[in-house]
């Protein structure tokens, strides 16, 4: 079990008996929440931008009678990503597309599940796309290409919040850091339209714990036990709580999904992601999962980050 680079020939991926279990986790709750890999918008540039602006602090403000107004205006300001390129290529031997039948020197009796190499190694191309995105949205560091050696980078959540960020300090998860991300939020004019807390396995645990508090509200039963917090009510409405696996260990990301969409190059007369053949050449079937890709997050003060948490 592994990965392989270059053509896929029948030494090198052997077919076996029994059934086929995927050992990776294919989830992807940020990106399939937002309109996955056929939502969003399309742009026909690399880069793409949207602005933001602002409202002067509200004050008493008072005019003598028969004074002229004072002239005042508000500036904007402009945010900028990337559609990053998400290529993934297969190439499978003539020899391994039709041996179907053919086993690596085992003697057990039964089913080889794979029938199909081509579709198979396809399908796994397009998961690991759909899981290298959702890494991207959340971890992505932002690089605009330069000239055709660089390869752009998206922005990712993380690196986007600049405004709201509660730093832990490496301690425990309290109420008290998630109550102040929240405050920040609401200090930053964030509606609160659609906030979801996501987290990894420790700080759901974490998060689960800390709002029964300390388990202390699991059900009475016979037959059941624990807790598992999904939503939580705040002062300013209900907050989701979702398990995500690519939020790193020390951090919890708060994110309002009314603000967030996928971006797509949109390529003439194929589409946002695709599967298309490559030129043939030698006795081998050579195909390409492809996409351009980018994170609109709206306004970065709509979201909040709680970094640097204690991991044990």
């Amino acid at each position: 079990m592994g990965a392989i680079t270059g053509q896929g020939q029948s030494y090198n991926l052997p077919n076996y008996v029994g059934e086929l279990f995927n050992v990776s986790p294919t989830d992807t709750p940020l990106l399939s929440a937002i309109g996955g890999m056929t939502g969003g918008k399309s742009v026909t540039s690399k880069q793409f931008t949207w602005q933001t602006t602002d409202l002067a602090a509200a004050d008493q403000t008072a005019a003598v009678e028969g004074a002229d107004p004072t002239m005042k205006g508000r500036t904007r300001s402009e945010v900028i990503n990337v559609t990053q390129i998400m290529q993934y290529g297969v190439e499978v031997s003539y020899t391994k597309q039709a041996a179907v039948g053919n086993l690596s020197g085992q003697s057990i009796i039964g089913n080889q599940p794979v029938q199909d190499e081509l579709a198979f190694q396809l399908d796994m191309a397009m998961k690991t796309a759909a899981r290298d995105i959702e890494h991207s949205f959340i971890q992505g560091t932002y690089v605009a290409d330069t000239d055709i050696s660089t390869a752009r980078k998206t922005r990712g959540m993380l690196e986007a919040i600049s405004t709201n960020e509660v730093a832990g300090g490496a301690a425990a998860l309290s109420q008290d850091m998630v109550d102040e991300a929240m405050k920040k939020m609401a200090d930053s004019g964030a509606p609160f339209e659609t906030p979801v807390i996501f987290a990894n396995a420790f700080q759901k645990q974490a998060l689960s714990a800390l709002f029964s508090n300390s388990l202390a509200l699991a059900p009475r039963d016979r037959n059941v036990g624990g807790v598992n917090i999904t939503t939580i009510e705040t002062d300013f409405g209900q907050l989701g709580i979702v398990y995500e696996r690519h939020i790193p260990t020390d951090d919890i990301l708060i994110a309002d999904l009314s603000f967030l969409k996928p971006v797509f190059l949109d390529i003439p007369g194929k589409g946002h992601f695709f599967v298309e053949p490559l030129a043939q050449t030698g006795a081998a079937y050579k195909y390409q999962v492809y996409g351009e890709i980018g994170l609109e997050y709206g306004p970065e003060q709509f979201h909040a980050k709680i970094t640097n948490l204690a991991t044990s």
